[in-house]
């Protein structure tokens, strides 16, 4: 079974930063697709930062300039690097994936278990 583990969130000061961690586990051929998604408290889920097979990444016109999402092949993580927070970024962030489990397996689309950023003013 392929696994999501999220760390990285906590408690930060505005202008500080974080770099949330997304590592994967179990069965995982390929990585196809990743993305970052946050949701604040009584907002919906919003998109923060996404990129395809191509590797193009789009980010949110709210934190271009701020944050970084990457990987680590070896690992098979992803990271979102926070900079210059603000307490709009607060929320809970989640990680999400589209993994193949094997050469010819379909693309499956999984999620993390969601981190707290918690950014105060």
């Amino acid at each position: 079974q392929v696994q999501l583990v999220e760390s990285g969130g906590g408690l930060v000061q505005a202008g500080g930063s974080l770099r949330l961690s997304c590592a994967a586990s179990g069965p995982i051929y390929s990585i196809d697709g990743m993305a970052w998604y946050r949701q604040a408290p009584g907002k919906q889920r919003e998109t923060v930062a996404t990129s395809g097979t191509s590797g193009t990444i789009h980010y949110a016109d709210s934190v271009k300039g701020r944050f970084t999402m990457s990987r680590n092949n070896a690992l098979n993580t992803v990271y979102l690097q926070m900079n210059s927070l603000k307490p709009d970024d607060t929320g809970v962030y989640y990680c999400n994936l589209d993994i193949k489990t094997a050469r010819l397996s379909p693309i499956g689309d999984y999620w993390g278990q969601g981190t707290q950023v918690t950014v105060s003013s």
